[in-house]
């Protein structure tokens, strides 16, 4: 399978990066703004032959970029994992509009974005599936927490997206669903929860994800699943 994973420079991502690569049989292209944690990662990878690292900022113009060039010689791309995200913890009154428009443009418009430049791809694919990767914080009459408005409103957006777009590519046979994380421990965990420690590490959900995005697309579409063992 030929499979884009985005935010793979570290925590979450990284893993889905590393554990996919142990199938030799995966082509993965791992994106991210981190070249180093880049190079680093495909030098702990099982088979770093079989992963192709792209630098680069998915808010920006995308169609000159050399990942795009890159998954347009592809035969197709299988699996699109949108992880890349981006978290400002502040009280919502002290939010910027400068803010908001940070966290929705890495949140929601770089998927946005990437999804219709690789829908081509995917149209080529026996059983394409996009993954979103949302958050417990973006699903209704979910615990919400101060300093997130930002963060779990693009989440929401993320969800209600996935939905829509599991309607408008049916007829591509394009797969989309969204997982929606609870707690796990990462960086982006510790800045929206400085003293808090989940019960998850990303390589133990890195594998669900994983599975969840080879294994599992062909039988839901448009669905949204919450993935979490605590609060938050």
């Amino acid at each position: 399978m030929n499979i884009i994973v985005t935010g793979a420079s570290k925590g979450i991502g990284r893993e889905i990066v590393k554990y996919l690569n142990r199938n030799s049989m995966h082509h993965i292209f791992a994106v991210s703004r981190d070249k180093k944690q880049l190079e680093s990662l495909k030098s702990e990878c099982t088979n770093p032959e079989n992963v192709e690292i792209f630098d680069g900022d998915l808010t920006q113009n995308l169609e000159s970029a050399d990942f795009y060039k890159a998954i347009q010689k592809a035969d197709c791309i299988d699996i699109l994992i949108n992880n890349a995200g981006m978290l400002i913890n502040k009280p919502f009154m002290d939010m910027s509009e400068e803010d908001f428009k940070s966290v929705f443009e890495v949140n929601l418009f770089s998927i946005v974005k990437l999804i219709k430049l690789t829908v081509p791809s995917l149209r080529k694919s026996k059983n394409p599936h996009i993954v979103n990767i949302g958050s417990m914080g973006g699903i209704e009459r979910s615990s919400k927490f101060a300093g997130l408005s930002a963060y779990s409103s693009s989440k929401a957006a993320i969800a209600n997206l996935t939905e829509c777009l599991a309607e408008e590519l049916k007829e591509d046979n394009i797969h989309c669903n969204c997982l929606s994380l609870g707690a796990v421990n990462t960086e982006m965990l510790q800045q929206a929860f400085p003293d808090y420690k989940a019960t998850i590490n990303p390589e133990e959900i890195a594998v669900f994800i994983g599975d969840f995005a080879t294994k599992y697309g062909r039988l839901m579409n448009g669905k949204i699943f919450s993935i979490s063992a605590s609060t938050p």
